[in-house]
């Protein structure tokens, strides 16, 4: 059987086809039928339906087809299955090679979100995510920290979160130096949430919230692609970044409602909440990033709930109380064609914690808004808070059920937006 080509054009469907038809069908071809103004849209949409219909081979063919028409069919063509197929259509040799790019690291992003727990452990999560990053250049150095070594070391947020899985708990530190002087200033510290299964612990999570929590490790994999893609644009700035992984779960050893950790930076935290402990892996994460002094630190996991109920999985949380900063990541998500909002964070959600045994609790007290007092908490772990800190709630990270542009599973949302501000920031 012939592959069939897909075709690009802002006419209507002939009407047989139906009033404002998507697609329509010849014997050799597909056409989709794009308004002007939703054009990129619409080019998803019908990947989407194109993958639904079990045509899972295509040549893109004709002159419409740019480097944004090429990627967005293939957001929305490619499942979690992999199971289709294209043949692109002729591009440039710069948008074929930024093709190249986003295909192999945001593919990479969303097939690691989409592995079974069963066969990524936090050690391989971290192992794996420095190989990456260690592909597109050589300026790339890396420690990983993992089981008792994290408690000898201090790390005691993820060694505590990671102590009830028979799988080691672990830290990597990456640090991505194009200068080759190991005195030159770090422009970003990145720090990722690398739960790699989330159970909830001892607040243990009913099973239509915990079938998808292979993906609570998208943070990681967020700011790992992100890197990846800059370096590959041919980032020159020194860039850290620190992935805080860890299995949450249910045993002997696990952490308990009561807990009290101590963190490096003195602070103490009473665990009341073991399924709130995104924040608790992040904030050694952040304590390690604010200590080397850079000029910026965005912080990016799949933190809570609240962010999905304010959103929905359209749009990635974005909370800071930096507002120029906060800015500048929706202008590029704006250029990356990404879709970001911001939730409000004040400085009175940093006292909405309180605890009788520890300096703050690592959940808020009830009706509060979620998202914002699991920003305030991270901004505990950092000095100075008010400036050039970003926080990313994933929100639109991961999809339990498919929709007209997504299949299920990991989008990769982010990544884009987070490389072109990282090109930015100096």
């Amino acid at each position: 059987m012939s592959m069939l080509s897909v075709l690009l054009t802002d006419k209507p469907a002939p009407k047989q086809w139906g009033k404002d038809a998507l697609l329509s069908f010849s014997n050799e071809a597909i056409t989709i039928h794009y308004k002007p103004e939703h054009r990129l849209g619409a080019i998803q949409r019908a990947g989407r339906k194109l993958d639904n219909q079990g045509i899972n081979s295509v040549k893109l063919s004709g002159e419409n087809w740019d480097l944004e028409a090429c990627w967005h069919f293939w957001l929305g063509y490619r499942n979690a299955k992999k199971s289709t197929k294209v043949t692109w259509s002729e591009l440039n040799t710069k948008d074929k090679q930024e093709l190249k790019r986003r295909i192999e690291i945001i593919d990479w992003c969303r097939d690691i979100i989409n592995e079974q727990a069963e066969t990524l452990s936090p050690v391989e999560l971290a192992t794996r995510a420095a190989k990456l990053i260690s592909t597109y250049s050589s300026a790339v150095t890396y420690n990983i920290i993992s089981g008792e070594a994290l408690r000898e070391q201090g790390y005691m947020g993820i060694y505590t979160v990671g102590k009830g899985s028979d799988r080691p708990a672990a830290l990597l530190e990456l640090d991505y130096n194009p200068t080759q002087n190991s005195n030159s200033p770090i422009t970003t510290c990145l720090v990722g949430k690398g739960i790699t299964f989330d159970s909830g612990g001892y607040s243990l999570k009913p099973s239509n919230f915990m079938e998808s929590m292979r993906s609570d490790m998208g943070g990681a994999a967020l700011v790992t692609s992100a890197l990846a893609l800059a370096i590959a644009r041919g980032l020159n700035q020194r860039i850290k970044l620190y992935l805080c992984c860890a299995d949450n779960l249910v045993s002997g050893n696990a952490f308990k409602l009561g807990d009290i950790i101590r963190y490096r930076n003195g602070r103490t935290v009473e665990v009341d909440n073991t399924d709130a402990e995104g924040r608790l892996v992040l904030a050694d994460g952040l304590i390690c990033a604010d200590n080397d002094q850079p000029h910026y630190i965005i912080d990016c996991a799949t933190l809570t709930g609240a962010a999905k109920i304010a959103v929905g999985n359209d749009y990635q949380s974005l909370l800071s109380f930096d507002d120029k900063f906060a800015n500048q990541l929706l202008a590029s998500s704006d250029i990356e064609h990404e879709a970001f909002w911001r939730l409000p964070l004040a400085e009175f959600h940093r006292s909405q914690f309180p605890s009788s045994f520890a300096d703050i609790a690592n959940s808020g007290i009830p009706n509060t808004a979620g998202a914002s007092i699991a920003a305030a908490f991270l901004s505990h772990f950092i000095k100075n808070y008010q400036k050039n800190w970003l926080h990313i709630d994933c929100s639109a990270t991961f999809r339990k059920s498919a929709t007209a542009l997504w299949a299920t599973g990991a989008t990769g949302i982010g990544v884009r937006t987070i490389a072109n501000l990282l090109s930015q920031l100096k």
